[in-house]
């Protein structure tokens, strides 16, 4: 049972990290756009993948590399190489440097800085479409809704790039390297198993993409609008709030000179006798 959950330390360290610093680009970025239109939310969205590669790369070399531990090797051993993710790290640093730890850097961003802009465009689109009232009875399903179907958009968009990805990265394990770059593993996985290779686990993908992105997307949007005091049942995110009304020319003479006599009564009800 443990299996399954093997190379579960390293996501659970870095997608915090990550989360934090993809939605945080996200904002500042379409801050400094000035524009909320859909070409500033790919921008945005692109900017944030690109940056969060410094994080996500290390964690998925990590998380791959634990789930590949013991595979390759002629005999079955008992011997973990790797105690967890933090020490895989540290072993491959000692062992290979910094350019070993960032190995698969380059198709990082190549998935990442398209996908995470296809991401907010994605959930940009869906959200107009469907409606942003806090109002709205149905707006966490919504939200839930459009959140997961950007999950499902990003990664067909980009899940090729992610198969040669995980190649990169698992290559090396048990001692043997099997491509030399970007283009011969290109080359070679399409040679052996045909252009399907590039959808390779694209189903397990999905189903795991639609619900984390769906939990991801609707908390961050909830947290943002109580955040700004936007409770559910005032006026919508895409609705203005209605005018003040404003007072005529009479009633505001009427009040001026209520409030001048009221002060000058005060005025003389305050004032020290000179008795």
């Amino acid at each position: 049972m443990t299996g399954l959950y093997k190379g579960v330390g390293s996501p659970m360290m870095g997608l915090t990290f990550i989360n934090a610093i993809v939605f945080g680009v996200q904002g500042n970025t379409m801050r400094l756009l000035g524009r909320d239109t859909p070409l500033n939310q790919f921008l945005a969205g692109a900017a944030a993948g690109a940056i969060q590669c410094v994080i996500c790369c290390p964690m998925e070399l990590a998380k791959t590399r634990m789930q590949m531990q013991g595979t390759g090797e002629k005999k079955k051993s008992s011997r973990k190489v790797y105690k967890n993710s933090l020490d895989c790290l540290a072993r491959i640093y000692k062992r290979e440097g910094v350019r070993g730890v960032n190995r698969g850097m380059v198709t990082t961003l190549l998935r990442e800085t398209p996908g995470f802009g296809v991401y907010f465009l994605a959930y940009d689109v869906l959200t107009r479409r469907l409606g942003c009232e806090p109002e709205d009875p149905y707006m966490i399903p919504k939200l839930l809704f459009a959140g997961g179907m950007s999950g499902i958009a990003s990664w067909l968009s980009t899940y090729p790039v992610d198969v040669i990805k995980s190649r990169l990265q698992a290559d090396g394990v048990g001692g043997a390297y099997r491509y030399s770059g970007i283009a011969d593993c290109v080359r070679q996985s399409v040679a052996n198993e045909g252009w399907m290779v590039f959808t390779r686990g694209l189903t397990s993908t999905l189903l795991r993409a639609f619900p984390v992105n769906a939990a991801t997307f609707a908390t961050v949007t909830l947290v943002l609008m109580y955040a700004r005091g936007e409770n559910i049942g005032g006026p919508g995110e895409c609705e203005p709030a209605p005018p003040a009304p404003v007072a005529t020319t009479t009633q505001a003479q009427a009040q001026t000179q209520s409030q001048t006599q009221t002060h000058h009564s005060t005025s003389l009800q305050t004032q020290p006798s000179s008795l």
